[in-house]
Parts: C-alpha cells; structure tokens; sequence
C-alpha cells in the first residue's frame, strides 16, 4: 500500500485567471508561478504551491494532491484501476505523480519528488493572555485588518455518491484512517461522512486532510487553509469584508475538529476557509460519532446557512 505524508495542493479550472489571482493574493496567498494558462499560488511554509489554476471555457474542480514519502509508492499506485502511469509534473518544484480517477470522476494525484521553496516570513503567534495564564508581560497587541499570510492547505472536502466506498479507497491507495464520523442525526449506525486523516504512526497530524460525505451531487465541497492565529483570521475577515468579497459562513469554530473556521467564495463560486487552532491526533487516537444536526456542527459563532451542506 502507497501512504500519503500529507495533503500538497488543490486544483481548479477557472475562465480568468487574473480575477483569481487577485482574490486569492487578497485571501493570503502569492504567486508562485504564471502562464498564460495556468497559476500556481503558494502560502508561507516550503511547499512550493498549494492553489493551482488552470484556464478553461468552465469552471470546475479539478482535484487534490496528496504528497507520499517514495518514489516506490507511486510505482504501487501506476497499475492500479483508473490511474495514469508515472507523469512529471510541470509546475514549481517539478517531480512526479500518478493521477487516480475515482467512480465520481473526482482526480486525485499521489505526488513526489516536488523540491521545497524557501519558507516565506511569517510572524509569531500571538501570545494569549488567559484569565489563569499570562502569556504577553508589557507587550500591547496591534493586530492589523490585512490580507494576512496563509501558511499551508489543510484539508480539502468531497462530496461523493457512495461514502463507504470512497472511504475504502482511500484507505486502501493512500492508508488514511478515519479521525471521526458524522452520522444521521440521531442515528448513529448511519454513517454519512467521515473525516481522513494520514497515518504517521506517533507522529502528530492535522485532524483531518479530507471529508468525505455522502451526496447526490458529486464535487468539492471547500478547500481550507491554515493562518497563523485567531488575529491573523480575523484582520483578514475584516480585510476581505473590505474589498467587497463574498462572505460564506464565519467566524466561529468547529465541533470536530475544532478549527475557528471562516468561508468565503472566490469569483468563480468555489468556497474556500481560513482556519486556526485545529486539533492534531496520532496514532492514540480514537475516532467518535458525531450523530447531531448540521447546526451543531458549530460550536459558537456563525451558524452555516441550510445551503452551506448541500
């Protein structure tokens, strides 16, 4: 079995590039690379691009990419049903991939060898004065309302017809292991999504790279990015306020997961998160049912609305 490290990038195709640019260098992310028919967007941390769009006559998701630790996974992966061979990448960084095809036509690329970017400066956390822990000693804050700085994805949301099976390709091409369920409300024994995480072992990992949940419409459902704090979440849903962009459901913070989530949509319709202070597990985690109503899916603050979940 191939085993993904982590999540690497997402990809869109879009009808103007130049609109996408702009909203996404507002949203917190800078060009990597551009030409006339594609757009790499990369955050701070050493991956070299995490947003990619390419130019089409529609718009529409293209896929996700899960980065694995050898070359040898993806010669496990090239024979399998509905993959490609091993192609190079033509994008920053170069390497390899095998692009895999799921029943919903959803495209997902095992990717290796992409060389590192240097790390782009990103400040500090801000420090947090609890009322039982006194982190900042004569140091004000003066958090800015700006753009901020995306560090790195986080995780990617599909939307599939068969939720089992989904789940067990997944964890058969690229080992993730479920981190929780989501079930019909009041039904527990009705599993209808379940967040995946990768494997590390002892090693500690995102809550989740990819939900998977059941729908009669196959697509993406989001794509989120980490900042680095509450600050950096808010000046940047005041910024983008701002400009006029539209607001999708934020702030406020998750149940599973926990992450202080903010949406928004892009000029095209995609929606796409800002988050912070989601929870990391490893291999002593054990996954719950969550059998609840899509309201109580938020802990505090913004409620989605009812067509946040279709």
């Amino acid at each position: 079995m191939a085993r993904a490290a982590d999540i690497a990038y997402v990809s869109y195709q879009v009808t103007d590039l130049d609109r996408m640019e702009a909203f996404l260098t507002d949203f917190g992310l800078v060009r990597a690379a551009r030409t006339p028919d594609a757009l790499f967007m990369r955050g701070a941390s050493t991956a070299p691009y995490l947003h990619v769009s390419r130019r089409g006559a529609s718009n529409a998701f293209l896929g996700v990419a899960f980065r694995v630790e050898t070359r040898d996974d993806l010669e496990v992966l090239a024979p399998l049903p509905g993959s490609s061979g091993i192609e190079h990448i033509n994008g920053p960084g170069g390497g390899n991939r095998v692009v895999m095809t799921m029943a919903d036509g959803h495209c997902i690329e095992a990717v290796h060898g992409i060389m590192q970017a240097p790390a782009l400066p990103v400040r500090e956390p801000s420090p947090f004065n609890a009322a039982t822990a006194k982190q900042r000693m004569n140091a004000p804050l003066r958090p800015q309302r700006e753009s901020g700085r995306v560090l790195r994805l986080g995780h990617c949301v599909l939307k599939v017809r068969d939720h089992d099976a989904a789940v067990r390709w997944f964890a058969e091409r690229l080992g993730l292991l479920p981190s929780d369920y989501l079930c019909v409300p009041g039904d527990e024994s009705k599993v209808i999504g379940t967040f995946l995480r990768c494997d590390r072992g002892v090693d500690f990992v995102d809550h989740h790279s990819l939900l998977v949940v059941q729908s009669d419409a196959p697509d993406v459902h989001h794509s989120s990015f980490e900042m680095q704090d509450l600050d950096a979440v808010m000046g940047a849903h005041d910024y983008l306020v701002e400009r006029g962009y539209r607001l999708d459901c934020g702030v406020g913070r998750h149940l599973l997961g926990s992450q202080i989530f903010d949406y928004w949509r892009d000029p095209f319709g995609n929606r796409v998160e800002h988050y912070t202070d989601g929870d990391v597990v490893n291999q002593a985690h054990r996954p719950s049912k969550f059998a609840g109503t899509a309201e109580q899916t938020t802990q505090w603050g913004a409620k989605p609305p009812l067509e946040f979940f279709t």
